[in-house]
């Protein structure tokens, strides 16, 4: 299927991308899938670092299987692939833990190819959270155990600089396990925890506000006692191997049989199979693929649930090669647009991505660029500020083949939200320069007001001379090298003046004003050269005058002027 997807879209520079790939099977047709002009990230999932540890797991790979895969990946083109491996997996010993490193080195190593760029990793070391309805159900590691195995990894690591190694916190996993496998008291934790403002919890910038969080929730619940037991790894019935402390056999049976908090869901495995395979992996025997192989007799297949049918793939059509985006450049559309109420909140780069994708669904024969990462010659004028709306972008699209500007206009808005109108769409010479270059001014509706109401009137029509009478108004900035720069803001300001007819501004719902608050039009210098009057700009020299803080309500964008 994705390789006749790629040669179906072979000459649309469309690139496909699939999740973390199981590199025992990854060839040279997964690697046409992904390939082309601009490879996509490649994963793989070797989840341990030993042969042994890979057998307990039932993983069914081999180390020859994950070399033939990731020195595939390598002579396909990737100089770079991400690797993803666990630790605290049941039965797991020291030298398991560091022959992940091992086996890294091993790769690089093993793939190396004269005169190619030696192969990089980027490497995620989790931490192993079992799930319930699994064999190891009955296993979990302290939070002190895990820092001690990615400590020893850390040094490991160290020396390898061509490895960029991420780890799990081991806060986030102590919580997972802890609400993974808890009872019907979690209810409470969840929902408070949630108005806590725990989410998006594994972003590393929201670590520390999510763990705040779930311990808040957790104490209120009255369930600290119980967290304590999960971080100190109480579920543990393995302990490593090597360490010559195995629980007395009628003490581990005793446990497996304990009820679960889970054992009145039904998933249609047995729990009776479940322990038997987790015997099977202390002993690292592996169990065959039932898509494969014979039945496990694990209680899914049955009258209840059905038997598993397995149905054989067609056969892989052979592959046409990758395709080059047509840079061909034969007219220039100008187009002006809105972006109004909630497409506000759509960023630049992500306006681009949506008219890309309505003009492929427009199926408008838009022309790319060149390069190593082609793009569809999409050129807005300027950005707009996030959270801004705008009646006035200006937009240039160069397309490969003519097209009447009102049959794009027609076929483009039809693939657009209402919310991005389309006001004008001309023609324009290719040999003119863009509408980014001939940009030179910007007009804004400013909707401005007091930092507090109630108080004495603003003065908006004084301030707004006062503004208007001076001759500099010095604003320091600091270019992105880190040095500072004064700039005279005055210069850059052409026109300022209040709205006074309402009708101008009714239709946008953002401009309604509030008591006290005033409509400001202004015109200032937009160019792309750094010479930029923004919003906050215009805010802060009337706040000079006014010699008190105000507020600016909302922007809205009127117009782009070129010269």
């Amino acid at each position: 299927m994705g390789v006749e997807i790629k040669n179906r879209l072979k000459d649309e520079n469309i690139t496909l991308s699939l999740p973390s790939q199981r590199v025992d099977r990854f060839d040279e047709n997964i690697a046409h899938i992904v390939g082309g002009n601009r490879l996509t990230g490649l994963t793989f999932a070797p989840e341990a670092g030993t042969q042994r540890m890979r057998d307990i797991i039932n993983k069914g790979l081999t180390n020859e299987e994950l070399l033939r895969g990731v020195k595939t990946a390598h002579e396909q083109g990737w100089d770079r692939v991400k690797l993803y491996f666990m630790i605290g997996l049941p039965g797991e010993t020291d030298t398991d833990v560091m022959g992940i490193a091992e086996t890294v080195r091993w790769l690089r190593q093993a793939c190396y190819i004269q005169g190619r760029k030696a192969l990089s990793f980027n490497i995620t070391i989790s931490n192993f959270t079992p799930k319930p309805h699994t064999p190891f159900q009955w296993h979990s590691v302290s939070t002190e155990e895990f820092r001690r195995k990615q400590a020893l990894l850390q040094t490991e690591f160290k020396t390898m600089r061509w490895a960029k190694v991420n780890f799990t916190d081991v806060r986030i996993s102590a919580m997972e396990d802890f609400v993974g496998r808890g009872d019907r008291r979690l209810a409470a934790v969840v929902r408070r925890a949630w108005e806590l403002g725990a989410g998006m919890d594994a972003w590393w910038e929201s670590l520390d506000t999510a763990y705040r969080a779930w311990t808040e929730a957790i104490q209120e619940a009255g369930l600290t006692w119980k967290y304590r037991q999960v971080t100190a790894g109480e579920w543990n019935l393995m302990p490593p191997h090597e360490s010559g402390q195995q629980p007395e056999q009628s003490t581990r049976a005793m446990s497996l049989e304990a009820p679960l908090p889970w054992d009145h869901l039904d998933t249609g495995i047995d729990k009776a199979w479940l322990q038997q395979d987790l015997h099977r992996a202390m002993e690292a025997a592996t169990v065959p693929d039932c898509s494969f192989e014979g039945c496990s007799h694990c209680g899914v297949c049955g009258p209840d649930f059905g038997h598993n049918v397995v149905v054989p793939p067609p056969p892989i059509p052979t592959f046409v090669g990758h395709g080059k985006p047509d840079q061909t450049r034969v007219q220039r559309l100008r187009v002006t647009l809105g972006k109004l109420g909630s497409m506000a909140l759509i960023g630049h780069l992500d306006l681009v991505r949506l008219l890309d994708r309505a003009l492929r669904r427009a199926s408008l024969p838009i022309s790319f660029t060149g390069g190593f990462h082609p793009g569809p010659r999409i050129s807005p004028a300027n950005a707009l500020p996030l959270g801004a709306t705008s009646s006035g972008e200006v937009i240039d699209f160069e397309l490969k083949a003519v097209i009447a500007p009102d049959e794009f206009h027609q076929r483009l808005a039809a693939q657009l939200p209402s919310e991005i109108p389309i006001y004008s769409v001309t023609e324009v010479p290719l040999d003119t320069p863009s509408a980014t270059k001939l940009l030179e001014q910007a007009e804004y509706y400013l909707r401005l007001g007091p930092e507090e109401t109630g108080l004495t009137p603003p003065d908006w029509q004084g301030w707004i001379t006062d503004v208007l009478n001076k001759a500099a108004l010095p604003w320091q900035k600091t270019t992105k090298s880190g040095a500072t720069q004064v700039v005279n803001l005055r210069e850059q300001l052409f026109h300022l003046a209040l709205v006074e007819d309402g009708s101008q501004v009714m239709a946008i719902p953002e401009l309604r004003l509030g008591e006290q608050d005033i409509i400001m039009q202004v015109i200032g210098s937009c160019r792309n050269d750094g010479n930029l009057l923004r919003p906050e700009h215009v805010l802060w020299m009337v706040e000079q005058v006014a010699e008190q803080p105000l507020q600016l309500h909302h922007r809205h964008r009127v117009r782009l002027i070129l010269r």
